[in-house]
């Protein structure tokens, strides 16, 4: 395997909720698996509510912030989904992550 040009970029396509952690955390999923963090990593939250831990690093590298879906008046932010702007007109809806009319 050449590892000079097998690489792809991804990018996530969901909204996440997230908090740092300011202990450290220890916690068993309901599959049974353990999850540990340290101050500074990250407790994620995806849409179907399931819970994990991600260092620092990788989250920060991976996520921007948004604002806050409970401080939002934008109801089209919701965890786990792109958010979704409608137009003045209110009959286009464009995908803020893809830019597509649809």
């Amino acid at each position: 395997m050449n590892l000079e040009h097998s690489w792809n970029v991804y990018r996530t396509r969901f909204l996440v909720q997230a908090r740092q952690l300011t202990e450290p955390l220890v916690f068993t999923d309901a599959l049974g698996r353990e999850h540990s963090g340290q101050v500074g990593d990250y407790l994620v939250e995806f849409r179907e509510g399931v819970r994990r831990i991600t260092p620092r690093e990788a989250f920060e590298d991976i996520y921007v912030p948004l604002e806050s879906p409970r401080t939002s008046s934008d109801p089209s932010v919701q965890p786990g989904r792109p958010p979704v702007r409608v137009s003045q007109s209110g009959h286009e809806r464009i995908s803020a992550q893809m830019g597509a009319a649809g």
